[in-house]
């Protein structure tokens, strides 16, 4: 499917200004990795969080007041985007989520005092936010949006299969423009199951990355449906499939790498190229629901400062699948 990028924005670790946080990485920067600490074992754990101030102006908004993160992240970069866009009305925008653990923060929270104290005692404030969709719901309400909105959960492959459906939905002519936007937040318990699982081996880090999709006018983005894989031994070959369909001749591979098993199944994969390659997961930490759309951004923005003339972005996601795009110059 082909569409085109109007419109960018991020909050991570390492700021939300794009030109900035681009330069950051481009001169190797790497996010600060803070400690958390379990508090029922006092066992010390690293995450990669963003700065409140990013988003401490959201909190003034009625209906954001007791939002959990994830939210606040959507929205600040989802403005982002639109402002990137010129976009002064966005009413008639779809927007597709994506998100990987959700609001884990609150999630925790309700099920803690389930656990802790009975039934009785879960909070019913708490409960609205603990569902996948709630950051969408706020989304849409913040900026006026009232096209179709949907939340995609999986891996963190899960930002490129938003992007592709959000093709999708242009090509069939449900909406002018389609607001995708990848999102995370942090927790203990998050970083607890990471790394106890394998998922992870660079420190977890929360944040959101926004794309504005419309027919054409913008970078040229070309994406596939992912593929699904049933052994990490078979991730190789999924990702060859992905990247099977997408344009050659890419200068700069956006990786999705992150110190896991990824990188052999991206090595495999990805052997005969010579592209120059980037690992912005290294720098910034791994956010499953932001991660992919932030190495989009990071291929858009390469792309804008001439730094490539075609760009391919891999994700090896740790539940399943593989999936890649390709993004090219205006279209």
């Amino acid at each position: 499917m082909k569409a085109a990028i109007a419109g960018l924005g991020w909050i991570t670790p390492l700021g939300g200004d794009l030109a900035q946080v681009w330069q950051a990485l481009r001169s190797g920067a790497v996010a600060e990795t803070r400690p958390v600490e379990n508090p029922e074992t006092g066992r010390m754990l690293a995450c990669r969080p963003v700065s409140p101030k990013l988003v401490e102006y959201l909190a003034r908004h009625p209906r954001m007041r007791r939002s959990s993160p994830i939210s606040y992240f959507a929205v600040a970069a989802a403005q982002a985007a639109l402002s990137d866009a010129g976009v002064a009305d966005p009413s008639g925008t779809a927007i597709v989520f994506a998100v990987s653990n959700g609001s884990v923060v609150y999630t925790r929270r309700f099920y803690d005092q389930v656990v802790k104290q009975g039934a009785n005692a879960a909070s019913p404030m708490l409960f609205p936010e603990t569902v996948y969709n709630a950051p969408a719901s706020h989304l849409a309400a913040m900026l006026g949006l009232d096209g179709a909105t949907y939340t995609l959960v999986g891996d963190n492959s899960i930002g490129l299969t938003a992007l592709h459906f959000g093709a999708q939905l242009l090509a069939m002519g449900e909406a002018e423009r389609v607001l995708v936007v990848g999102c995370e937040e942090i927790d203990w318990i998050l970083c607890e199951a990471y790394r106890d699982w394998r998922l992870s081996a660079t420190p977890l880090a929360e944040g959101a990355g926004a794309i504005l999709l419309q027919s054409a006018g913008g970078v040229g983005l070309e994406t596939t449906a992912g593929v699904p894989y049933a052994r990490r031994a078979e991730a190789a070959a999924a990702l060859q499939n992905a990247v099977a369909n997408l344009p050659t001749g890419a200068d700069l591979i956006v990786s999705s790498a992150a110190n896991t098993f990824a990188e052999r199944a991206e090595a495999v994969a990805l052997a005969g190229s010579t592209a120059q390659r980037i690992f912005p997961k290294r720098q910034l930490g791994e956010a499953p629901g932001a991660s992919a759309l932030w190495q989009v951004i990071c291929a858009a923005l390469a792309l804008h400062q001439r730094e490539a003339r075609a760009v391919l972005v891999p994700a090896v996601g740790f539940n399943q699948q593989a999936a890649a795009v390709s993004l090219l110059h205006a279209l």
